[in-house]
């Protein structure tokens, strides 16, 4: 799971004073949004990707009787263009900006629902999905846009297959952190503990019993999607404590060790709810 997603990225100004003048530092590359399957919560959808789609990467939403499904914002952002191209190329279509050049783009509407300079929030319904344009059935066309380049599509963290079908069911603005302790720690990984942090978040620590590894990671419950102070943990007794902490918008981690049949302490914080655990988890 990419640290990318959680880290708040701010652009800095560079000082020469030895030749006295100030130049704007290039700003650095800009983090993902965490983009959802923008469809309502609980939907399930197959995302579709093949090689010669134009524009290269981006994905075709399927599913049976999907003429007319409300079709909603990956994230948040602003309406920039609401267009119609009749019977040839997107059809009706719809772009958000998210900011940091990032950008979706929503196509093959039967119908569109907002207007340009609008506000949404992720989840928000933008228009309906069909078969506009030149497609020869309907369909959900979707971009992952930054600075005008289509990205390979990564929905609430998980990649979609390029090239091929992937199922996806949409966690959009189902309420709760839209991330597992499952899915920051990676395959193979299973929960064998947890402490909750107060109402703050709940801090979990993770096995996989082929590579002996631990994992340890902290997921927020609060200030979702805003940068906060957030912390994991991870020591094997008789080395040196790793930590992972800063501001982050979901989670902590994940901090992986290998550890076998040593024992760990492990824990995190988000704000100043914390927890330690004693050494233990020895076999």
């Amino acid at each position: 799971m990419s640290r990318l997603r959680r880290l708040a990225v701010f652009a800095a100004a560079a000082v020469l004073p030895a030749l006295g003048l100030t130049f704007a530092a290039q700003a650095p590359a800009s983090a993902a949004p965490n983009f959802q399957v923008p469809f309502k919560c609980g939907v399930t959808v197959t995302a579709a990707t093949f090689s010669g789609h134009n524009p290269a990467n981006s994905v075709d939403f399927q599913k049976s009787g999907i003429t007319g499904m409300p079709v909603v914002a990956s994230v948040a952002g602003t309406v920039t263009r609401v267009e119609n191209e009749g019977s040839t190329s997107y059809g009706r279509w719809i772009e958000l900006d998210h900011g940091g050049g990032w950008r979706t783009r929503y196509a093959h509407l039967s119908a569109q629902e907002v207007s340009v300079g609008q506000k949404v929030s992720g989840g928000a319904e933008i228009g309906k999905a069909g078969a506009t344009g030149g497609v020869t059935g309907p369909h959900l066309h979707f971009e992952e846009n930054l600075n005008g380049v289509t990205q390979k599509a990564v929905l609430n963290g998980v990649a979609a297959v390029y090239y091929g079908k992937k199922d996806f069911t949409s966690k959009n603005n189902c309420g709760g952190n839209p991330y597992s302790a499952t899915e920051v720690c990676g395959s193979g990984f299973s929960v064998i503990d947890q402490q909750g942090l107060g109402s703050s978040g709940t801090a979990y620590l993770l096995y996989n019993a082929s590579t002996k590894a631990n994992c340890v990671t902290t997921l927020k419950s609060v200030s979702l999607g805003t940068a906060s102070p957030t912390s994991a943990f991870l020591e094997v007794e008789g080395q040196a404590r790793t930590t992972d902490s800063g501001n982050f918008t979901y989670y902590a981690g994940p901090v992986k060790k290998t550890a076998g049949a040593t024992c760990v302490k492990w824990g995190g914080s988000v704000g100043s709810d914390s927890y330690t655990s004693p050494f233990e988890h020895c076999g």
